[in-house]
């Protein structure tokens, strides 16, 4: 469905009770009008030229007059008035685009040339600005030649994608092929457990005519970027069904199809009976004010109507912060600013808590958003305070935070899931701190870094300064920093493992579903 459809399904009055004014407008403008259509002088006798200049506001009727602009200003308000809309109020708290699976062909046939420097870096850079253009939307990264892999889940960070993207090239595949079918079947998995409709993007050079069946039949929306010369034709493309986009030097093409994955998005909001309407009655203001400034004319008098709308016009107060203050309030300013993702400056403007501590967290100054949240007592900001405090490694703090949420509404959407996850996060540190060494036995020193640790269980973990070559047991976070692996390494690893593993068996029927251990689900991200 085009954004035009999807808008004439969706318009409606919210008011429409005031819509009775504009056959009311109509009659006083015909009746105020009426005067100036009579015919002329029916006199026989008369000159036409004479006739023509006895009649008098003759040369009214066929100008615009003082009523004329009355009437349509009143037309117009009585429009706002009714509310138009076709949208839904965008929840400032859930992700601001539909979460997409990114899907990439890493086959020989990829590194070939044609499209320079080649049609699997190109494709990288279009992944790269898809991402960019999505900042802070949930994207994944699946992987494919002649076995299927998922690079990286969701995530809202496209940062945290780019690494494992770069690492990507045939060699990292543990199979030749091309299997666009397997790949397809983890992108639907994955979109299958988030809350909004999501959509699939294949990053591809051509696709085998046997998996065409498959994409055509996919229930998420799906489209295709051709990693191809322009010109070139593949069997497999041009059998599909789904939209196929052709790479373009600029970024039209990711435009394009970042609107085609947003639709299903688009009308999910709409079926969204839990989010209000927006009301748009502001864009008629414009034409009022415009067709406002014939009352500047000499002679255009209507001076009760004049009064009257200098009456509603009159400033309550005057403020010489800015011309954006003569129209907008200070969260009125600060929403257009988190709306174009400039947090920091929209944290300034903001007054409401809610939205100042929400901004502040999405800017990542976790503590100045939990203090400004304290002056709210709703779940909502509990939440994103529990969220803060886990982002700022106040593991504990997250968790009585997430309690708090659940004790003012115990239905809230995801408080359950993250204090589990909080405390299963507590639980670990705190093991992983009672079974680590310290070294002080053996005379190793250590800095002073430590980690929540209030229930006791464990001593304080310290990290050790020892050389490589010491005795004490390395931390997670050291390993991890002395490991001398590059990520297509990683990547050929994983996937040789992933690929050498016998299928999982059907789980039973009445078998219950295991707990993931996943990362908490942010509320807006």
């Amino acid at each position: 469905m085009t954004d035009f459809a999807l808008f004439l399904e969706a318009f409606h009055f919210l008011r429409p009770l005031w819509l009775l004014m504009v056959p009311a407008t109509l009659a006083l403008w015909w009746w105020v009008r009426r005067p100036l259509r009579r015919d002329g002088m029916q006199a026989e006798g008369i000159a036409p030229h004479l006739r023509e200049a006895l009649t008098v506001g003759r040369a009214q009727r066929r100008r615009l007059t003082p009523i004329d602009s009355t009437a349509a200003i009143l037309i117009f308000a009585a429009l706002g008035a009714a509310g138009p809309t076709w949208s839904r109020q965008v929840d400032p708290f859930a992700a601001q685009s539909a979460p997409a699976v990114i899907v990439l062909a890493v086959t020989p046939g990829m590194e070939q040339t044609d499209l320079p420097p080649s049609r699997l870096e190109r494709g990288k850079q279009k992944i790269r600005d898809f991402l960019e253009l999505r900042a802070g939307a949930r994207t994944a990264l699946v992987a494919y030649a002649g076995s299927a892999h998922v690079v990286l889940p969701m995530t809202e960070d496209p940062q945290v994608m780019v690494p494992y993207l770069e690492g990507l090239s045939p060699e990292v595949m543990p199979r030749e092929g091309a299997v666009a079918g397997e790949a397809l079947a983890l992108a639907q998995a994955m979109l299958a457990d988030e809350d909004a409709p999501g959509g699939v993007l294949f990053v591809t050079d051509s696709v085998d005519p046997a998996d065409v069946a498959a994409l055509d039949a996919s229930a998420a929306p799906l489209a295709v970027l051709a990693t191809r010369p322009e010109g070139s034709r593949d069997r497999g493309l041009d059998s599909l069904s789904a939209p196929v986009v052709a790479v373009t030097p600029d970024d039209s093409d990711i435009r394009r199809i970042d609107g085609l994955l947003n639709a299903a998005y688009r009308r999910a909001q709409l079926d969204d009976v839990a989010q209000p309407w927006e009301d748009r009655a502001h864009w008629l203001a414009w034409p009022a004010a415009l067709i406002l400034l014939l009352w500047f004319r000499r002679g255009w008098t209507m001076r009760w109507a004049a009064l009257a709308t200098l009456a509603l016009l009159m400033p309550q107060g005057a403020r010489a912060d800015g011309i954006a203050d003569w129209f907008l309030t200070p969260d009125q300013q600060g929403r257009i600013a988190f709306d174009r993702k400039d947090y920091e400056r929209a944290a300034d403007l903001f007054v409401d808590p809610l939205w100042r501590g929400y901004a502040l967290y999405r800017d990542g100054q976790y503590d100045d958003a939990v203090l400004v949240l304290d002056r709210v007592e709703t779940a909502q900001a509990a939440s994103i305070q529990g969220m803060a405090q886990i982002k700022g490694r106040h593991y504990r703090d997250g968790v009585r935070a997430f309690e708090t949420a659940l004790a003012r509404d115990p239905d809230y959407p995801g408080a359950a899931e993250n204090l589990e996850t909080a405390k299963r996060i507590v639980a670990y540190v705190e093991a992983e701190q009672a079974g680590s060494d310290t070294g002080e036995d053996r005379g190793i020193g250590a800095d002073e870094e430590v980690y929540d640790n209030e229930s006791g269980q464990g001593e304080e973990t310290l990290r050790p300064q020892g050389d490589a070559g010491g005795e004490g047991l390395l931390t997670a976070d050291q390993w991890m920093t002395t490991v001398d692996t590059s990520t297509g390494d990683f990547l050929r690893m994983r996937f040789a493992l992933e690929a050498a593993a016998p299928p999982p068996e059907a789980p039973a029927e009445d078998a219950p579903a295991e707990d993931a251990d996943a990362a908490p689900a942010e509320e807006g991200e």
